[in-house]
């Protein structure tokens, strides 16, 4: 009765983390195509991402200081890790992609910042020495591949330079997003860490703006969104409130339910619910190569998910079994032979 009881819990608690993670992706998916609204009618992307963090600071502060209470001392501890998470994956991660969606569609700018899981395995092996299975660097060739055709390059369709640059700048402070998260070694919670990136990030772009190196323009025309006018608050409100912070907030709380390597596999979602989301509000649809290369992307990133897994399941169960085959050594005698 008890094992039933069990099975039970960990099956509701699995959907209800599937739902949350679910929810969490299909937010920070609907960022790009309220941002591209508010660019078309005169909005820079400094304005937009800093109205964005320091809503989502905001919604989530109470959340956050609930889950560092008795806990300050790991902040002081982590000072310069929580100002790089602030600066990378905060603040840089969606400047740089909003302004890759200023220049060029919705889909392939996320799909550009996708590639990020390749760029952590590259990462993790350079400096930690975990060296990839071949099912994994296969994953990555084949995201490669799907690259190339998410971009055209081989359609003769000219690109955008910087739209690409940028796209690549967020798909390295997404690699860094990934990194810093999986780091439990710094006693932060992660919604902790996850408001104090958010309110290191937001005042980092406020001195940025203020001091005139990043350009805050704004505008109050209406924005056009599913082929209506909206008024320009509320993208602004959206993005803040539930590109940001409910965004964050589920994907803290799909990550306890389901743990970080699920939760980030559930998050690819976020590609797919971007493309749609510009496809209803914008009219955005790749061509049908790109859409071939999205799916070579997504699958690519699977394969090395899968491949991670693998490996990891692989070391857990043929160490025991080395300890066991591995004869015990005679103990060395002392003295001279």
């Amino acid at each position: 009765m008890s094992t039933m009881t069990h099975d039970v819990e960990v099956s509701v608690k699995a959907s209800g983390g599937l739902l949350l993670a679910l929810v969490s992706a299909g937010s920070f998916g609907l960022s790009g195509s309220l941002a591209r609204g508010l660019f078309e009618t005169g909005w820079s992307p400094g304005a937009v991402v800093l109205l964005r963090v320091g809503i989502a600071a905001l919604v989530v502060t109470p959340f956050g200081l609930w889950a560092l209470r008795g806990r300050w001392h790991a902040v002081r501890r982590n000072v310069v890790l929580v100002g790089a998470y602030g600066l990378l994956a905060v603040a840089g991660s969606q400047f740089c992609y909003f302004s890759a969606v200023q220049r060029m569609q919705v889909g392939p700018a996320i799909l550009i910042e996708y590639t990020s899981p390749a760029a952590v395995v590259i990462w993790l092996w350079l400096r930690h020495g975990h060296r990839p299975s071949r099912m994994t660097i296969g994953g990555a060739v084949l995201a490669a591949i799907g690259l190339v055709l998410v971009l055209d390059l081989l359609g003769g369709v000219s690109l955008n330079a910087a739209g690409v640059a940028w796209a690549l700048a967020a798909m390295l402070g997404a690699t860094a997003y990934f990194i810093i998260n999986a780091d439990t070694s710094t006693g932060l919670p992660p919604l902790g860490l996850a408001w104090a990136g958010l309110v290191v990030g937001g005042l980092m772009l406020a001195v940025l703006g203020l001091s005139g190196l990043m350009p805050l323009h704004g505008d109050t025309a209406r924005v056009g969104l599913a082929h209506r006018d909206a008024p320009w608050w509320l993208p602004v409100l959206l993005l803040g409130t539930v590109t940001a912070g409910l965004a964050y907030a589920t994907g803290v709380a799909a990550g306890r339910l389901l743990g970080s390597r699920l939760a980030s596999f559930v998050a690819l979602f976020e590609v797919v619910s971007s493309v749609v989301f510009a496809w209803l509000l914008l009219g955005e649809l790749p061509k049908a190569v790109q859409l071939l290369g999205g799916f070579l992307v997504l699958a690519g990133v699977v394969v090395v998910k899968v491949g991670e897994v693998a490996e990891l399941a692989d070391m857990s169960v043929s160490a025991p079994e080395r300890a066991i085959a591995r004869p015990a050594r005679a103990p060395r005698p002392r003295g001279r032979s």
